[in-house]
């Protein structure tokens, strides 16, 4: 029988799943290229451990791979629900938290590679963790949207490490998360019928809500990201919060090095800043995983639903 072993972490309420062994074998080629083998002929790994029965459409995973370059501690690959991410700000905090656990790394700065680029994470003595993500920026300002039920919504459209269209709403209550989810999925459906992309006609797959926090003196903003499988962040969203720091940065509402405290829906807290970049600002994200748990998931051939139960209506039909 074949066998994967991950170990669970959460990150502000967010779960993530990191395989350390029993992957299928990507060659030694950059973690992009990897990720297309990943996703072209290897899908059963993402099925298998995201999908019914093993896991729930908010877990995502994060695939542990040798580095090209031995500098780097390891490479990244993240995937959810309906497909594959080229980075997790959450995910990558678990990651970091699941190598501290098992013993690979000790407090220090640490280089990862993830199918975007480069990043770099600081493991402090107290396990909290700053990550340092790609290059974060705002594409295009006060874009008008007509939505059905919410007439025109107007946001951002910005990068974090994934595309986002961030507008504001006068508040989140986590007592309206169905409402909440249905009003992302009708602006994100909007977006795409209008056409409205990032850079390179880039699909739009996170839609970030903003409202004043729960708490200001303990947060700056309280936000609920829809990602793209139609789940809810947990987590503040590490991507989320990298884009939102750039369309501040962008606005003169947030220098560098200024901390901006973002708080999910559900009441974790990201602490962000940044330093300026070329084309943008790099973002840095500082947050705390916890791990929850460790599995050797069993595949057994006899098992009709040993790659997962496949999403009625959706790519993995």
């Amino acid at each position: 029988m074949q066998t994967l072993e991950a170990v669970d972490t959460h990150t502000g309420g967010e779960p993530t799943r990191v395989v350390f062994r029993g992957g299928p074998d990507l060659g030694s080629g950059s973690m992009s290229e990897r990720l297309q083998i990943l996703r072209d002929g290897n899908d059963w790994l993402r099925t298998t451990l995201i999908l019914e029965p093993r896991g729930s459409d908010w877990i995502v995973g994060a695939l542990l791979q040798e580095p090209v370059d031995p500098a780097s501690v390891v490479g990244i690959i993240f995937f959810n629900n309906v497909g594959y991410l080229g980075m997790c700000g959450h995910g990558f905090i678990g990651v970091v938290e699941a190598l501290a656990y098992r013993g690979r790394i000790a407090a220090g700065e640490h280089r990862f590679e993830t199918p975007v680029g480069v990043v770099s994470a600081r493991l402090h003595e107290d396990r909290s963790v700053s990550i340092t993500n790609v290059e974060s920026f705002r594409f295009r300002k006060d874009v008008e949207v007509q939505v059905p039920d919410d007439g025109i919504v107007i946001g951002d459209v910005a990068y974090g490490g994934n595309w986002f269209f961030l507008t504001a709403v006068t508040s989140l209550d986590p007592a309206d998360i169905e409402t909440l989810t249905a009003r992302s999925k009708r602006i994100s459906m909007s977006l795409r019928d209008q056409g409205v992309c990032g850079s390179n006609a880039a699909e739009i797959d996170h839609i970030e809500l903003f409202a004043p926090p729960s708490d200001p003196s303990k947060a700056d903003s309280r936000s609920f990201v829809l990602c793209p499988g139609g789940e809810y962040d947990r987590s503040p969203c590490g991507t989320g919060t990298s884009a939102k720091l750039a369309c501040l940065a962008a606005d003169g509402r947030l220098q560098p090095g200024d901390v901006w405290r973002q708080e999910s829906i559900v009441g974790s807290v990201f602490e962000g800043r940044y330093t300026d970049s070329p084309n943008g600002i790099t973002p840095e994200i500082t947050g705390r995983a916890f791990v929850t748990g460790e599995t050797t998931f069993v595949l057994d051939e006899a098992d009709p639903f040993r790659h997962g139960i496949p999403r009625i209506g959706s790519q993995d039909v």
